[in-house]
């Protein structure tokens, strides 16, 4: 106890200095904290958004069915197997028949992807109910995005074309029945929804489905071989690699800023032994050992990063507080890269970050504190009373 009181007392004396040291110190902790919280609420927001929009709690796929290779889809098709027959007659499993299409907007040539849908479903966001029409046109939804790339709006009719599982080709007009917003771009951009029915007529394929969107089964649910069940490990897998690699590249902007902070620490415990050679050798002559003031040296220099959490509360905290609750606006549109996120950006700071990134810039300042001061375990006391050390 008498190490670390005398160690404060030092600090405090040392003025100037000491603060210098800790207010790079509490940038550091800042900045960590607020990256590592900024892309744990991006994963955390991503996940929902997708769930919300696009997966539900699974999917079955068509084993042919591969959303990265477009020549799949006219063999990515089956019957619903008898086991999800009955879940999907009570909308607990929502059936999306997928087709690969061509629609003219304006005089202009744009392919997109058709997806049918059951207007009645309810697991996914997409606001399917629109879908519904008393007339004979084919009604359809699009994302916002694809609205403001194809230049259409509600209400307006754009010719479609497609090719039949006989390879016929066939094209008809579809009216734009409504509009949404959504941060997810792979129910949005090149993406066309109109009823399943309809395009099931259209496809000449009668009860089949490309891709099967559960909503929460309950039981082991048997399917034969032509269906493939992926879960969110799986479904959510590139967004989490895309997440793990922005995460990679922070490593490397923390580490300068350790590095930076560190650099400080190191050249003050070295310049601090230096000015107090008469200092220690007194401590030595009134019978510490070379030990303990090693100790009371590296306790002093570890205690920077202490003072630096205090300080870093002090400003970290409201302005932390203040972007988790307004978000962080993100200046381009996430659906020109094809990535799950949102206009605004909502950091998480969990304990475990906080408490994890206080650790670590402890464990470093302490050992960087040590490793300058073992030269005075080498000192010899009468030439350090006289000012000298060797």
């Amino acid at each position: 106890m008498m190490a670390f009181n005398l160690a404060f007392r030092n600090l405090l004396g040392a003025g100037l200095r000491t603060w210098l040291n800790v207010i790079v110190l509490s940038f550091s902790f800042v900045i960590i904290i607020w990256t590592k919280g900024l892309l744990q609420g991006w994963d955390r927001q991503a996940r929902h958004d997708m769930i919300k929009w696009e997966i539900g709690g699974g999917q079955y796929w068509h084993a042919s069915y591969d959303p990265y290779d477009p020549f799949t889809l006219s063999d990515s098709h089956g019957a619903i197997p008898e086991g999800l027959a009955a879940i999907a007659s009570d909308t607990s499993i929502v059936p999306v028949l997928i087709a690969q299409g061509t629609i003219f907007p304006a005089g202009r040539m744009q392919s997109v992807l058709i997806k049918g849908i059951p207007p009645e479903q309810k697991i996914l966001a997409l606001p399917t109910e629109k879908l519904v029409s008393a007339d004979n046109d084919i009604p359809a939804i699009i994302g916002s995005s694809m609205a403001e790339n194809t230049r259409l709006g509600e209400g307006d009719y754009v010719t479609l074309r497609w090719r039949d599982r006989n390879g016929t080709f066939d094209a008809t007009e579809i009216r734009i029945a409504g509009l949404f917003e959504t941060t997810v771009p792979t129910v949005d951009v090149g993406q066309v929804w109109i009823p399943l029915e309809k395009l099931r007529e259209m496809m000449l394929l009668p009860g089949e489905a490309t891709v099967l969107i559960a909503g929460e089964l309950t039981g082991e649910v048997s399917v034969t071989d032509e269906w493939v069940f992926k879960d969110h490990k799986t479904l959510l897998a590139d967004i989490e690699q895309i997440i793990k690699a922005k995460g990679s590249m922070g490593v490397i902007i923390w580490g300068i800023l350790l590095l930076l902070a560190m650099l400080a620490v190191f050249d003050t415990q070295v310049f601090s032994i230096f000015r107090r050679q008469k200092e220690i050798g007194t401590y030595v002559a009134l019978g510490m050992t070379r030990g303990e003031v090693v100790k009371l040296f590296t306790i002093e220099g570890a205690m920077n990063s202490v003072l630096a959490a205090a300080v870093g509360a002090i400003y970290g905290i409201p302005l932390l507080t203040l972007q988790a609750v307004n978000g962080i606006s993100i200046p381009v549109k996430s659906s020109d890269y094809g990535l799950a996120m949102a206009e605004k950006l909502y950091p998480v700071y969990s304990i475990g970050l906080i408490a994890g990134t206080v650790l670590i810039v402890m464990l470093v300042t302490t050992i960087v504190s040590y490793w300058p001061s073992r030269k005075i375990a080498r000192l010899n006391p009468t030439e350090a009373l006289r000012g000298r050390m060797q």
